[in-house]
């Protein structure tokens, strides 16, 4: 089984570049399920309808979010709806619009997507993402042992700032997932390998986003607000769009990975 996973799309370059690239991906590693973090979608920050609409129609199977999941308008609607294939982290409140983790069948499998978010730098107050996964995995174990639900595959979306709590993630889920998957940073990092019980890590896959910028943001903006201190309104850069995805290859019958495979491509779009 082979999964594709893209980082943060940020804003409409990213958007772009995904329809742009997308069907010679699809032609050329034949993934069976394709996902994305789409927390920068509208705009660089947030998502709409219309946004996740068309990542979804370009053929991304479901999209995950992070810190920034909440900023737009119309957002809980979205999320209030079930049939909806978008993920927040499962950490936030539990009175919280939306779903944390969700079945997506895939022919004869089940596929269980996990989106957490971490709390080491980050504003606002979210639970504690390790005792949250572990409850979802226990949930899942039972079910497993009563012969119910048994997951082909699991895959956690782990959106969070500090290398070290992303670190600490991977090797405490290593064994019991399929791949434990950094996003937010927008930073690739090129310490993608499977670890030893089996699980596929990379610190952060890095983003879907204009190359020249700081993090897909128009770059001038960004030095001007670190030279004043002064709160310049930032905008989504223009350029070139550095597109960085990994390929996870799963075993069938452990669900563990055999391979992760880390793509890094520069896209021009109109």
């Amino acid at each position: 089984m082979k999964i594709l996973f893209f980082g943060d799309i940020v804003g409409e370059p990213g958007r772009q570049a995904i329809k742009k690239i997308l069907p010679s991906f699809r032609e050329k590693y034949e993934p069976d399920l394709i996902l994305a973090n789409g927390e920068n979608l509208a705009h660089g920050k947030g998502i709409s309808e219309d946004s996740y609409k068309e990542m979804t129609e370009a053929g991304i199977d479901w999209l995950t979010l992070g810190n920034h999941a909440f900023v737009k308008k119309g957002t809980q609607d979205i999320l209030e709806d079930k049939k909806v294939p978008i993920l927040r982290p499962a950490n936030w409140a539990p009175a919280t619009p939306g779903r944390g983790w969700a079945e997506i069948s895939l022919r004869s499998k089940k596929i269980l997507l996990v989106n957490l978010i971490g709390r080491v730098f980050m504003q606002q107050q979210f639970d504690n993402p390790f005792a949250c996964i572990k409850e979802i995995l226990e949930e899942y174990s039972l079910k497993k042992e009563s012969g119910k639900d048994k997951m082909s595959a699991i895959i956690v979306d782990w959106h969070a700032e500090a290398t070290s709590e992303k670190m600490a993630m991977g090797w405490y889920l290593d064994g019991q997932v399929s791949a434990v998957l950094g996003t937010h940073t927008h930073v690739g990092t090129d310490d993608a390998r499977v670890l030893p019980g089996g699980t596929a890590y990379v610190t952060d896959i890095g983003m879907v986003g204009v190359q020249d910028s700081v993090l897909g943001v128009d770059k001038d903006i960004i030095v001007k607000r670190f030279l004043t201190q002064l709160p310049y309104q930032m905008e989504v850069a223009e350029g070139p769009v550095l597109v960085s995805s990994v390929l996870l290859t799963l075993d069938d019958k452990t669900g563990l990975a055999q391979n992760i495979e880390k793509f890094k491509e520069v896209v021009k779009v109109d």
